[in-house]
């Protein structure tokens, strides 16, 4: 889509949402959800989210007599900490040695992956226009704020989606840099012929990323928490996430589509030319390379700080919701922080006791199990985090005593959480899900690893039924993989579940209502990203070692003149050509697996964390479970409709994210076929590689500005025609959402390392069976990296904006129901025709592609 057109939709579709929006604002009632109209005003929902004072002593203290924002200023400084770290390494991968070759090709990387973030950061504002024109108006119009001289507030609301978006973009960019100073380094270190730099270099790089990713999150959500007035800082947590998510959902969803078109159209040729992996006379090499940081490193980079985020703030909403004591609050504030601050802390430390193991193991080895030390470091790192848990909950609220209570009784002072108990119990919600962050991985490998049965069974049906039975193998993996998964989340969700009863329901209650569970939950899924560095390194880890193996194939190094004499005396070392390539393909098969152990680890917060950001919907509209209730049943056919309708979403959403990577695919492979030269040259030139990336961002752009406005309007569309029926659709987004995600991911998984296996273990490329697994790579290729990665933000961001949305159309609600299924008509069209769109407005041209003399017998037919 051209700034032109994109600028023209933007102009319409915003007019088309002032003009229904803005003459109502004096329809619209002051009223609370689910409240009569008669009823006393006051702000509702998440206007009201108002924060404690955490610098006041006489509310609650930690240690003795400490203040709850003395603790949360160390934790900006270990944020500070974990910042400088991510630069210091930043810098070490810099200086690391490189061959001109080599720097020149991950240089060429690094700039188209920049030109790619540029414009993709244009497209995003371009999509903030319609979340600030909601923001805008609930804030201003709806809740008064213009009215009563708040102008101001809205605007730092706004601002804060803004920050929120600025935040994701600024991490992806930090990730691609990262990545494209280690691909070249770790290309050139194999040539030493250990294994060790392959694996050190990369894991290196993601740890920058991880650490600089979450102590980023944490100054920004610390700043709001102790710098921002407590009426406001609510609605600049909203205003956040909302911002952070979307910026999210963007690079996630574009990123993912760029990445397999690029990657299909370049896999594709190795079957129609018979040419080699990487082959640097393959135009789409370079997009390839490109889509592996845009689809692998931007696209997690982004979705990692939003999910860090998100998580956080619907925890800090629920905490504000469902408990009434301010002592309490703070508690559970400071608390919930604080642990997020020595998570951290426990990665690094864990980080440098895995890296001199395995140094010490592996340094000087001729052979190693590149996927070892990677298991070593989550559990390690598993390990301390859940012993630091139990420690220092022990210290920050260790309850009271009976003598301490009644002295604090006798003395007037602010009574808090007095349970003794409560730490070990938190404690033990918490480590279901960091136990999560190293089981789930565990459990991922048995279907997506290269030793795994599940791929060697792909491997095996290929031999004797081609891509037929490789197909239906991974598609296998992929269903077992969804089953066991579930029976895993059970099962942790389960504990969490039983301890929350034994007695955490006594700190909070809404109306008559045990929000415990609820909270176990939203714990659990704080849980799951405890360990947020390591996640996101493991994670990084593939994007480099994937683009490491393409740098050394591009940068024609073995043809370079003399360049064993020039090595020698340049770097003091003969190089190993041979071995640096097994290790390049070995190690990317390691990468492979990783990058598929953390897809789940981010949607199953994801659809966690949805759980408890519905819970403050369903308290808003039930007016604290006083009214209502009866509606949240299937017993209510809106509900049971809603339910109907998540889903229905969801699958129209993979089969749109797959039409733009199919659509593009078929671009990006015509315009190859056409173009490459195999006879007289070495490399493609810089101009077809770049055609290639202008395909790619082309269709990733149209089909992601489809994909999110079928998701605006529908969330307009369904809030506005039933607040319970899209109770109803929340829920039905985050389950099938989740199970879909997991199935889609692991059999991507499955297909990949099954190629992996035949062209590193059996040595097999160029032949049939190698054709076999290429084929299912690229079915699998949207699989793992399209559609089920991008469902994580789209189930978050509907949710966040689904709380405005919600708001919004009960403070329409003036006796009749009129007004709000009329709009909710005229957003459900519109969200129709972009439905239409995304298949219809991008499918393949059939008269674009039929050859010319097969359209003249079908005219003269």
């Amino acid at each position: 889509m051209s700034p032109k057109q994109a600028r023209s939709w933007v102009a319409c579709v915003s007019a088309l949402v002032f003009t229904l929006f803005y003459p109502l604002s004096a329809l619209a009632q002051h009223v609370p959800l689910g409240v009569p109209s008669n009823a006393p005003v006051h702000h509702g929902g998440e206007a009201t989210l108002i924060v404690p004072d955490l610098s006041d002593p006489s509310i609650a203290t930690f240690l003795g007599t400490m203040p709850g924002a003395t603790l949360l200023y160390g934790g900006i400084v270990v944020s500070i900490l974990g910042m400088i770290f991510g630069f210091v390494i930043y810098t070490q991968l810099k200086n690391l040695p490189v061959h001109q070759s080599m720097l020149e090709i991950s240089e060429l990387i690094y700039e188209t992956c920049k030109t790619y973030l540029v414009t993709q950061l244009r497209f995003i504002l371009v999509l903030e226009a319609f979340i600030g024109a909601i923001i805008v108006y609930y804030f201003g119009v709806a809740q008064h704020y213009f009215t009563e001289g708040k102008g101001l507030q809205v605007l730092i609301i706004l601002a804060f989606s803004l920050v929120g978006i600025a935040g994701s973009c600024a991490v992806a960019w930090f990730g691609i840099r990262v990545n494209t100073f280690a691909n070249s380094r770790t290309a050139f270190a194999a040539l030493k012929g250990k294994p060790f730099p392959c694996y050190a270099i990369p894991l290196k790089a993601g740890m920058s990323i991880g650490m600089l990713l979450i102590s980023v999150e944490l100054i920004l959500m610390l700043g709001i928490l102790l710098f921002i007035p407590g009426e406001y800082a609510g609605p600049c947590f909203i205003g956040f996430a909302i911002g952070e998510s979307l910026g999210a959902s963007a690079l996630r969803i574009a990123g993912g589509i760029f990445t397999k078109i690029a990657d299909i159209g370049s896999d594709l040729m190795k079957i129609v030319f018979k040419i080699k992996e990487d082959d640097a006379r393959n135009p789409g090499v370079i997009a390839d390379c490109t889509g592996d940081n845009a689809g692998d490193s931007v696209g997690p980079s982004a979705d990692g700080f939003e999910t860090y985020g998100v998580t956080g703030v619907a925890l800090i909403a629920f905490i504000l919701l469902a408990v009434q004591n301010p002592t309490v609050q703070v508690q559970l504030l400071v608390w919930i922080f604080v642990m997020r601050i020595v998570m951290m802390i426990a990665s690094a430390a864990s980080y440098f006791i895995n890296e001199a193991i395995a140094k010490k193991k592996y340094e000087t080895a001729d052979r190693m199990n590149f996927e070892h030390p990677l298991t070593q470091l989550v559990i390690i790192t598993s390990v301390v985090s859940i012993a630091l848990t139990f420690i220092v909950s022990k210290q920050l609220i260790p309850g009271l005593s009976p003598e301490e209570l009644g002295a604090a009784r006798q003395a007037g002072q602010a009574i808090g959480i007095a349970d003794q108990s409560l730490w070990w119990k938190l404690s033990i919600i918490i480590t279901c899900g960091t136990a999560a962050g190293a089981i789930i991985p565990e459990v991922v490998k048995v279907f997506t690893s290269t030793e795994s049965a599940h791929v060697k069974e792909v491997v095996t049906s290929s031999q004797e039924g081609g891509p037929s039975l490789n197909i239906l193998s991974g598609l296998t993996a992929g269903n077992f993989s969804a089953y066991w998964m579930g029976i895993v989340l059970i099962f942790l969700m389960g504990i969490a579940y039983m301890v929350s009863k034994e007695g955490v329901g006594q700190i909070m209650m809404v109306g008559g209502f045990d929000p415990s569970a609820v909270f176990a939950f939203g714990l659990v899924a704080f849980g799951f990203l405890g360990m947020g560095p390591v996640t996101i390194a493991v994670d990084s880890y593939g994007p480099v070692t994937d683009n490491a193996q393409s740098v050394y194939e591009l940068s024609l190094i073995e043809s370079v003149p003399d360049i064993g004499a020039t090595l020698k005396k340049d770097f003091g070392f003969e190089p190993a050509f041979e071995k640096a390539k097994h290790f390049l393909e070995e190690n990317d098969g390691a990468g492979n697996t990783f990058k598929a152990t953390a897809k789940p680890v981010l949607i199953g917060t994801a659809v966690v964390g949805a759980t408890t950001m519905i819970f403050a919907i369903i308290v808003a509209l039930t007016a604290g479970f006083t009214m209502n209730t009866d509606k949240i049943s299937l017993l209510y056919p809106p509900f049971l409709l809603g339910l109907i309708a998540g889903g229905s979403v969801i699958y129209w959403f993979t089969g749109a994210s797959t039409q733009a990577v199919t659509t593009g695919a078929y671009r990006a492979v015509e315009f190859i076929k056409g173009n490459i030269k195999l006879e007289g040259v070495e490399k493609a030139s810089v101009e077809d590689s770049k055609k290639v990336v202008e395909i790619c961002t082309l269709y990733a752009q149209k089909g992601m500005f489809n994909i999110f406005l079928v998701i605006f309007f529908s969330t307009l569309a369904f809030a506005f025609y039933d607040s319970f029926f899209f109770i109803g659709y929340l829920i039905a987004i985050a389950l099938f959402g989740l199970f879909q995600a997991l199935f889609m991911a692991n059999a991507g998984g499955a297909w990949d390392n099954a190629k992996k296996v035949v062209e590193v273990e059996l040595k097999m490329k160029g032949t049939p069976l190698h054709d076999a697994t290429i084929v299912g790579d690229t079915v699998g290729d949207p699989f793992k990296d399209t559609s089920s990665v991008a469902l994580n933000p789209v189930i978050k961001f509907t949710t966040l904006f689904g709380l405005l949305a919600v708001e919004l159309a009960e403070q329409l609600k003036t006796g009749d129901r009129t007004l709000t299924v009329a709009l909710s008509a005229v957003f459900f069209i519109v969200s129709l025709a972009f439905v239409y769109r995304s298949f219809y407005g991008m499918r393949i041209n059939v008269e674009a592609v039929v050859p010319e003399p097969k359209k003249k017998e079908a005219e003269a037919s």
